[in-house]
């Protein structure tokens, strides 16, 4: 039992901003090794398969994101009412959540399985995948999706074992699956010559071995999870609130991997493979430099979750703002990394020798450094929206997203081409703020009115 306690963090007290920044490190830690399995695959194709081989992996990275990006928000989203009766100290409710979010996890990655994979083909036609790089394309995700299981089993355990406050244990092990990821990726692309389907294998193989592992962590190290045959039952009372807040959350990855993929159905339609790959590799940056985003964003959720559970309003309160004040901190030293350094970096993808594709993916990334800032205001606000349960108005920040890449690809790509394709996420970021900032301090102010009404009750 003191193991347990020792594993578990209480962020219901202490300096906020000293907890989430050190709940956010071994996060960030381990999101940049979750990048790596893309990361890899991408370098690896990029290099060793060439050309169209990446801009066929590339092409899917927006339909990648649609339907893992909701298999992630789903298990984020299911772990905000354990983490907030965790910090209520309501252990047989919090086991009745584990549980119940356990039966859906399995159910939505049955039918998610299922559905991707009968109909990946079509979809890709209907993103306008160019017919040189189309089976490279079909093929990569179609291995991905049948992995939809591994990436149930790994998201919802590592988001279970955060919501507990322990953000260093996944790390451990996504650290040890990256290795593993490298080590597959060379052994089925150079050695077996598999191409794009070694490095989906790859992909898949190592993230199920990191939710394996979470599976025996969660088992040996927190007997509080170990429920009684009635707490295991199917619940319709649990799982409504479940799907309440982890169905939003999923919508919301899903909502604006909608305008990510009608942003490279409008980049597809260039017809061009240098333009395909070199945002192929200027994706995969973007990505890698937004993990600290996404890791003190989701320190401040779960900061936010439990205090919400304690009762603790004005610590809520001061977790957002420091919380804000470090990410649009770091957005600022990313976005000039972005703009000086955006071509060398990359060349981790690239060959030296394609100019083209290396001068359009610094572009690129030129373009993006100058807003870079304004994912810190974003995802912040998001989460925290997220973490207080006002889960479906969060969404609505995705859908001003949606809309706004909709916006540029159908009516300033075929104006100002490439060019326009730079400016697309951008104009994301910015009118997703102008919604969700105000919307979350809105939330915070229903969450102060619902404290009192319970003390005059």
């Amino acid at each position: 039992m003191a193991a347990e306690k020792s594993k578990m963090k209480n962020l219901t007290e202490g300096s906020p901003a000293k907890l989430i920044i050190g709940f956010a490190i071994p996060m960030f830690l381990g999101m940049l090794f979750q990048q790596f399995y893309s990361m890899v695959d991408t370098m690896i194709v990029g290099k060793f398969l060439g050309l169209k081989p990446l801009a066929g992996v590339g092409s899917t990275g927006s339909l990648n994101f649609m339907v893992i990006g909701f298999c992630i928000g789903v298990c984020n989203g299911f772990a905000i009412p354990v983490a907030q009766k965790f910090g209520a100290k309501d252990d047989s409710a919090l086991r009745r959540f584990v549980a119940n979010a356990t039966w859906l996890c399995i159910g939505f990655a049955a039918v998610m399985t299922i559905a991707a994979s009968v109909f990946c083909r079509d979809i890709l036609l209907f993103l306008r995948t160019p017919q040189n790089v189309f089976q490279y394309a079909y093929w990569y995700m179609l291995i991905i999706f049948l992995g939809i299981p591994c990436t149930f089993l790994y998201n919802f355990l590592a988001a279970l074992i955060r919501s507990l406050g322990d953000s260093r244990t996944p790390v451990v092990f996504l650290a040890i699956s990256s290795v593993l990821n490298i080590v597959l990726d060379l052994v089925f692309i150079l050695v077996f010559r598999w191409g794009v389907i070694g490095a989906a294998l790859a992909t898949v193989l190592s993230q199920g071995i990191s939710g394996v592992c979470c599976l025996f962590y969660v088992g040996r190290t927190f007997p509080i999870l170990h429920g009684s045959r009635s707490e295991w039952k199917v619940q319709p009372r649990y799982m409504v609130r479940l799907c309440t807040i982890g169905i939003p959350m999923g919508l919301q990855y899903s909502i604006t991997a909608i305008g990510s993929m009608v942003m490279q159905y409008a980049n597809n339609s260039l017809d061009s493979v240098v333009y395909v790959s070199a945002f192929t590799a200027a994706l995969r940056l973007k990505q890698f430099f937004m993990c600290p985003f996404d890791a003190i964003a989701t320190g401040v959720s779960v900061f936010c979750s439990q205090n919400l559970g304690a009762g603790k309003k004005k610590r809520i309160v001061k977790g957002l703002f420091q919380g804000m004040a470090v990410a649009v901190g770091y957005g600022l030293c990313a976005g000039i990394l972005l703009i000086f350094f955006g071509r060398d970096l990359c060349r981790i993808f690239i060959s030296s020798r394609e100019n083209k594709v290396l001068d359009a993916a610094a572009m690129y990334l030129f373009c993006q450094g100058f807003f870079f800032w304004s994912l810190g205001i974003l995802n912040v606000s998001r989460m925290t929206t997220q973490g207080l349960g006002y889960s479906g108005r969060a969404v609505f920040s995705g859908v001003t997203e949606m809309v706004a890449r909709i916006v540029v690809s159908l009516i300033f790509v075929p104006i100002y081409g490439y060019t326009a394709i730079c400016f697309g996420d951008q104009t994301a970021w910015v009118s997703a703020c102008i919604f969700i900032f105000p919307t979350c301090l809105i939330c915070l102010k229903k969450v102060g009115a619902n404290f009192r009404f319970r003390k005059v009750a």
